[in-house]
């Protein structure tokens, strides 16, 4: 079944999800299974094994049923290296088939665009829902996920630090089963246009929380989203909120982290103008765009990827000590980044210009990801867009994510909502050249270094 087609019949069975979600508290959940206790980094059984799994449909016995599973090993698969296990959910009407083959985009949305994305460094999973759905029963799809792991792990090379879950729709309502009821198993999970539809066993934990939601959502009201992100927002410690959201008719998303997370377990909530869908489009009106387009997929990779391994509470860890301020020389031109004219407003435009050490070339990296400048200005990705060539300005410090950037240890800084790097437009080096965002190659005018 397609992509597009299953997404319809999600819609058509709206009455269902919304019945579902009224029962949902009362579905149970089996006991945490032995290895529930989230721990540094454990090799698994699995590690240094010739493996006897291979990638494709796989079989198992659990709860004394029948049930199936598709597996993804990395083409490289190397049995000393800890991989990522990253499971997705499909949704109601949906297959793992679905989730694993990407529908009518292929590859680049297979697991919803994470497989491709991961460039060898996960290990994925589909599993099947009954009915082709996850109404977890006596907590009997918990279970499944349970035996899923056991067998994977006792074969397969894992980082046990480093276990995801995601689902759309039916779907994000069990990976939210799996936050409640498996927070201490699973590092993080992202719900796209969830609802408490396959229960939630214990719901007391903290883990990492990502919710992804539609303010037209004609199946699961946005609010149903919302209500899920909101326990892990008490979880987790973070500082209450109403985060921002577009407005409808903009066609466009919001990002927002909380702040006041405790350590290791952020919390973002992405807002977006349009309907029950996992893969929006900015800009686009329908909820069946290709998903490859979509600004999901680095988002998503963005928030699962910042983790690293062997600690029982990781945190991001940013190549550069923060808070630390000076210029930003870049590589390829010689001259720093430097706010046009030593504006202070809203939308100022960064350029390159020559270094002179004055304030609108002084910028500081915080410990919230943040680039920042006369203080309480920030280094924005201009309306939080991701296309290449985007404009790169100044705005009051707001949390969205178009104003979280990443230094890393080859000196190009990546802008973390959209996934791409700031770079000197044309590899210029003259006063006054445009600095924007770019897909990633790694050449002088995306290299830049402390001053």
């Amino acid at each position: 079944m397609s992509r597009h087609r299953s997404l319809f019949a999600a819609v058509a069975c709206a009455a269902l999800l919304v019945a579902l979600a009224t029962v949902g508290t009362a579905l149970g959940d089996s006991a945490t299974p032995s290895f529930a206790k989230r721990s540094a980094f454990a090799a698994t059984a699995g590690c240094g094994k010739t493996p006897t799994l291979r990638s494709g449909q796989q079989s198992i016995t659990t709860s004394g049923k029948n049930r199936s599973y598709i597996l993804r090993i990395p083409d490289n698969y190397n049995n000393t290296t800890p991989y990522r296990l990253i499971f997705g959910f499909h949704w109601n009407g949906g297959t793992a088939s679905d989730v694993d083959g990407g529908g009518t985009s292929g590859y680049p949305w297979s697991y919803y665009g994470l497989r491709a994305l991961s460039n060898n460094t996960a290990i994925f999973v589909a599993p099947q829902g009954f009915n082709n759905g996850w109404a977890n029963s006596g907590g009997e799809d918990v279970t499944f996920v349970d035996d899923m792991i056991r067998r994977i792990e006792a074969d397969l090379c894992v980082d046990t630090s480093q276990r995801f879950a995601m689902g759309f729709s039916y779907g994000g309502g069990m990976s939210y089963a799996l936050a409640c009821a498996r927070a201490t198993v699973f590092r993080a999970v992202a719900v796209y246009s969830g609802g408490q539809l396959s229960g939630c066993s214990g719901g007391t934990e903290p883990i990492a929380y990502i919710g992804l939601h539609g303010l037209r959502d004609p199946v699961l009201n946005i609010s149903a989203g919302r209500s899920l992100r909101d326990r892990f927002v008490r979880n987790n410690g973070c500082t209450p909120q109403n985060p921002p959201e577009p407005a409808q008719g903009s066609l466009t998303h919001i990002v927002t982290y909380y702040s006041g997370c405790r350590a290791g377990y952020p919390v973002a909530w992405a807002a977006f103008d349009a309907g029950h869908t996992p893969g929006p489009v900015d800009g686009s009106p329908g909820d069946f765009e290709p998903g490859e387009k979509s600004w999901t997929r680095p988002v998503v990779w963005e928030f699962f990827s910042q983790f690293a391994g062997g600690d029982p509470d990781p945190t991001p860890t940013p190549t550069v000590d923060p808070p630390t301020t000076g210029a930003l020389w870049g590589v390829g031109s010689g001259r720093c980044l430097d706010v046009n004219g030593a504006s202070q407003a809203n939308g100022a435009q960064v350029q390159i210009w020559d270094c002179n050490g004055q304030s609108n070339q002084q910028w500081t990296s915080t410990s919230a990801g943040e680039l920042r400048v006369y203080g309480g200005k920030c280094l924005d990705v201009n309306g939080a867009a991701t296309a290449d060539g985007t404009s790169v300005i100044i705005w009051d410090c707001n949390g969205q994510n178009n104003q979280k950037w990443r230094l890393n240890s080859d000196g190009t800084i990546t802008a973390v909502g959209a996934n791409k790097c700031l770079d000197v437009s044309g590899y210029g080096t003259a006063n006054g050249t445009k600095v924007h965002i770019w897909t990633c190659h790694g050449g002088t005018n995306q290299q830049w270094t402390r001053t």
